[in-house]
């Protein structure tokens, strides 16, 4: 039995794939997972289903930010390696429940860092960071890359992913364990986030209901499809920093698609139109995010391969397989 790799938030979107591409390759995974109603529960219980029969998978609810849980785990299954992608999501929501941002997002990651830092021969951390960090900054002709100054957070959810990075960056000048934290730019899929825009304006499109186009639709984001994310996560674990280094890397498309692109792509691929309403921007949006992603690049050779109409596509063939829908 191999040492097993701790994958937090695994019974999320991101956290769910990784768990999965990792099994794919003959690791041992224990997942964990609160499992609580930021969205449809039923929708997380039904992605741990999928791990159903595989051996190598152990599943532990629990709070990431039960530290003397977390320890023990690390402890007692001599873990050297953690994808850390539990959090509270959402930048509209960290303005209606911010005390839900400051347990999860940072004493749950405080707790991560702790537990990795008492383990012995402990190799890496990787953990979920966000293209929100980069705030609500001008889009030119290239992409936001990491040497940026992080400085000016337009939501509370982005200024606790940089507090993440910062207190990365801290525990690896004190204690020298590895680390790298991963920029991540709207990933989407099937099995995805039903508060993200693509999954929700799809139930909205297919119950006849009007959809909101926030922004007045001349937002645009660089919409990533999750088994790219997924590449860009193995290869950085692969790949962990020197003893004592934090890195943090973007992983995007690095094609930035206007949301009115998107929507008429989205259409497209479930063969409805949508009635839009058109709306002024939301507090704690940004306009514009576009991945440089050569860092990545350099590092694992990350080249995202799916195309947003594909996979548009694939969500939508999966949304109505497994909500059947139609």
């Amino acid at each position: 039995m191999t040492v097993p790799i701790i994958v937090t938030g695994a019974a999320g979107f991101i956290g769910h794939a990784v768990a999965h591409r990792l099994l794919s390759r003959g690791e041992s995974v224990i997942g964990i997972d609160i499992v609580n109603d930021y969205y449809d529960p039923a929708l997380k219980e039904a992605r741990l289903a999928t791990f159903e029969g595989h051996d190598n998978f152990t599943f532990i609810r629990c709070d990431i930010a039960d530290a003397a849980t977390i320890a023990k785990l690390v402890k007692d299954n001599g873990v050297r390696r953690v994808v850390h992608l539990a959090a509270q999501a959402g930048v509209r929501y960290s303005i209606e429940n911010p005390f839900a941002y400051e347990r999860s997002n940072l004493a749950g990651h405080l707790s991560v860092m702790e537990a990795c830092r008492h383990a012995p021969d402990f190799e890496h951390l990787v953990y979920a960071s966000s293209s929100s960090v980069y705030g609500d900054k001008p889009m030119g002709g290239a992409g936001f890359t990491e040497d940026e100054p992080a400085l000016s957070p337009v939501s509370l959810y982005a200024a606790t992913k940089r507090a993440c990075e910062l207190m990365s960056q801290s525990y690896a000048t004190l204690y020298g364990f590895p680390q790298t934290g991963l920029r991540f730019f709207t990933v989407y899929g099937p099995w995805g986030r039903p508060d993200m825009a693509y999954f929700s304006f799809t139930q909205k499109i297919l119950k006849g209901e009007s959809i909101e186009v926030f922004g007045n639709g001349k937002m645009a984001r660089d919409f990533t499809y999750i088994d790219d994310i997924v590449d860009g996560i193995i290869g950085a674990l692969d790949n962990p920093p020197a003893t004592g280094e934090h890195r943090v890397l973007n992983i995007g498309d690095s094609h930035p698609v206007g949301l009115m692109e998107m929507i008429e792509t989205l259409e497209k691929a479930i063969g409805h139109e949508a009635v839009k309403v058109m709306r002024p921007m939301q507090p704690g949006d940004v306009t514009a995010t576009y991945a440089d992603v050569s860092k990545l690049h350099a590092l694992t050779g990350y080249k995202p391969k799916v195309m947003l109409a594909e996979g548009l596509q694939r969500f939508a063939d999966w949304y109505l397989s497994h909500y059947k829908a139609g």
